[in-house]
């Protein structure tokens, strides 16, 4: 796991203080590879590459990057992990200088080419390529999206970074920023897809190969691993029983977590106690002759704190477990340090404790097993069951009618809604005790009007319902999610794992680990995982209304169903009561009417009507007022 950057110019001055530049553009990384850093400049090309080295695999000085092909024509600069590396390495042959999967990735493209090597991958990575032969450079990014690439112009010269801090360094850099991607900032909470922060940059999409000639004029962006192709080829293609089906998704688990505890460096796991945590820990702690390392922090608030069942699940199933008690002023500290962590406006506010586990873990450890990505392939999380309730209930009355209920629904005050959930709680049918459920059934009455799955899915996914209307000078957001099946709850989990989870969670667990050095591996989305859940039918995910059952049942091989049968947590904060409390003065500052108004980037008048109905407990608008606090707190920063 690494940071990597570069640039190509035909600018004499760049290339004449390319060392010093490289390096300093680097050492903008330096939490991504705190062990070590290197550069690499081909004059002639006008191409730099730096990069800073966490290391996992080969810890010597043969596992230093960039790396140069025994041939001497490819150089790459390489930031991830490619878990099947021993296979190709024995498959490529020939004689070796050490042992690092650097060395085999750069080797793979020499013999195979960069597309088909990209293709042999399992795992992880973000890299650049320089073909010395052709002039040609080459970015690369992993199937899901789970390690970032960004890449744009300064001038006529191209750059590219893991992050977009070390283009701060480059000369001429100018910060500009994209008023669009504030838009979308405002309804996803993050900068999704292709979008940047910065005018004249962009993220590689996941999955694709970016290719650029020499006159850096255009880039060829081509997918190697297109999920809707490779959904469509696969869908409801499994025949065996369901019983068949958990035996395979156990034994592909176990090959995908088996090769995630390859390091040379302690390993360890975050867990939550929840169903995809616990089932990469027990699979882990099958593989493993010794006890496994296990993370999870608690929290005083009850309704966020899962240390417990987390703790219990850790002693069933013999984990070495490591579980820390923060209190609300450890979690409201971190805040100062959010924008500068996550170095693109980010405002997911699990943030805050993923941040915190993750450091918790880097004491004893430097590789630590995530479990994100088991909602995202096993309809796990309640849009993919209610959601489809909600259409087939209701879709069929008027749109003015459903508007009308939602409008009474509204009217109802936040503290009111959690007023009556807490009287009638005890005698309400499971399905009814909601937690937060004041925030649930707002977010019900915002899509009760909805006219289609799309429609529905984009409220449910929108914090801000009209970004363009509180941003100056945005553009009408054009996002768009097209339909992949005549099942909704399919489509919703196809949008989840191509939108939410690389934008949002993996964006999330890659800037809150890697702040603090720490490697996340997250073998639940393993392409060979996602290729086989596309290939089971629903009723494998989701049977007599209980989500992810295949995947339960595995996780049921090795603990009690009673050990992990309760209400969906989560992993939040109390952003809500923060930002009533705590927090209030630190936000009135940041949103404060005058200084909107100065900055230039909202209107003032939506958002303080939002804040006032927030700080009153009238609505509970945590969620639409933490977007614009992490954008004011970035641009703060970054100014």
């Amino acid at each position: 796991m690494c940071g990597i950057c570069g640039f190509w110019s035909q600018d004499a001055r760049v290339i004449a203080d390319a060392d010093e530049l490289l390096r300093a553009m680097a050492d903008e990384l330096t939490h991504r590879g705190p062990d070590g850093s290197g550069a690499w400049v081909d004059a002639g090309h006008g191409v730099g590459f730096g990069h800073r080295r966490l290391s996992i695999i080969d810890l010597s000085e043969r596992g230093r990057q960039p790396m140069t092909s025994a041939d001497g024509r490819f150089v790459v600069t390489y930031n991830g992990e490619v878990y099947n590396y021993r296979v190709l390495r024995e498959e490529l042959g020939g004689q070796w200088r050490g042992d690092s999967d650097t060395e085999v990735v750069v080797e793979a493209i020499a013999r195979w080419g960069i597309v088909k090597a990209a293709q042999r991958f399992v795992g992880m990575f973000a890299l650049a390529v320089f073909d010395r032969d052709e002039g040609g450079l080459h970015l690369v990014r992993d199937r899901l999206g789970i390690k970032p690439l960004y890449w744009g112009r300064v001038g006529n010269d191209l750059l590219f970074a893991s992050e977009m801090s070390p283009f701060r360094k480059y000369p001429g850099f100018v910060t500009e920023v994209d008023r669009g991607a504030i838009a979308s900032l405002l309804r996803y909470n993050c900068v999704p897809g292709e979008q940047c922060m910065l005018v004249g940059f962009q993220k590689l999409r996941p999955g694709c190969v970016a290719t650029f000639d020499s006159s850096t004029a255009a880039a060829r962006i081509e997918p190697f691993w297109d999920p809707r192709v490779e959904r469509a080829r696969r869908l409801d293609t499994f025949s065996g029983s369901a019983a068949d089906a958990v035996d395979a998704l156990e034994e592909l688990l176990l090959t995908a977590v088996g090769d995630r505890l390859v390091a040379d460096v302690p390993l360890g796991a975050f867990l939550s106690g929840g169903v995809d945590s616990s089932t990469v820990v027990a699979l882990m702690q099958r593989l493993s002759s010794d006890a496994v390392r296990t993370y999870s922090i608690g929290f005083e608030d009850g309704a966020y704190n899962e240390a417990a069942d987390a703790k219990e699940v850790a002693r069933v199933l013999g984990t070495d477990h490591t579980e820390l008690y923060v209190t609300s002023d450890d979690a409201l500290a971190v805040i100062p340090k959010l924008a500068r962590m996550y170095d693109e406006p980010f405002a997911d506010s699990s943030q805050i404790p993923t941040h915190l586990v993750s450091r918790l873990a880097r004491e004893d450890v430097t590789v630590s097993l995530s479990g994100d990505g088991g909602d995202e392939l096993f309809a796990g999380y309640n849009r993919h069951v209610w959601g489809p309730r909600v259409m087939s209930s209701v879709g069929f009355l008027p749109r003015r009618v459903r508007r009308t209920v939602a409008g009474a629904m509204m009217q109802i005050s936040s503290e009111r809604w959690e007023y009556v959930f807490d009287r009638l709680g005890p005698i309400l049918p499971r399905a009814l005790q909601l937690r937060l459920p004041a925030e649930k059934l707002q977010k019900l009455a915002d899509v009760l009007p909805s006219e289609s799955g799309a429609e529905l899915y984009r409220k449910l996914r929108s914090h801000w319902p009209d970004p363009s209307a509180v941003v100056v000078d945005a553009p009408t957001d054009q996002a768009r999610f097209d339909e992949v099946s005549d099942d909704l709850a399919q489509n919703m989990m196809f949008w989840d794992l191509t939108t939410y989870l690389p934008d949002d969670i993996l964006t999330k667990v890659d800037r809150a680990s890697m702040a603090v050095g720490l490697e996340a591996r997250v073998p639940l989305i393993d392409h060979r995982v996602v290729e086989f859940a596309w290939s089971l039918p629903h009723d494998v995910k989701v049977r007599d209304g209980q989500t992810k059952w295949a995947l339960r049942q595995v996780l049921y091989r090795y603990v009690d169903p009673a050990l992990i049968e309760r209400p969906k947590m989560g992993f939040g904060v109390p952003t809500d009561r923060w930002l009533r409390g705590p927090l209030r003065d630190w936000a009135e500052d940041l949103i404060g009417a005058r200084r909107l108004a100065q900055e230039g980037y909202f209107h003032p008048e939506p958002i303080r009507r939002m804040w006032a109905e927030h700080v009153s407990g009238k609505r509970n608008w945590h969620h639409q007022i933490w977007d614009v606090l992490m954008f004011q707190a970035w641009a703060q920063d970054w100014a």
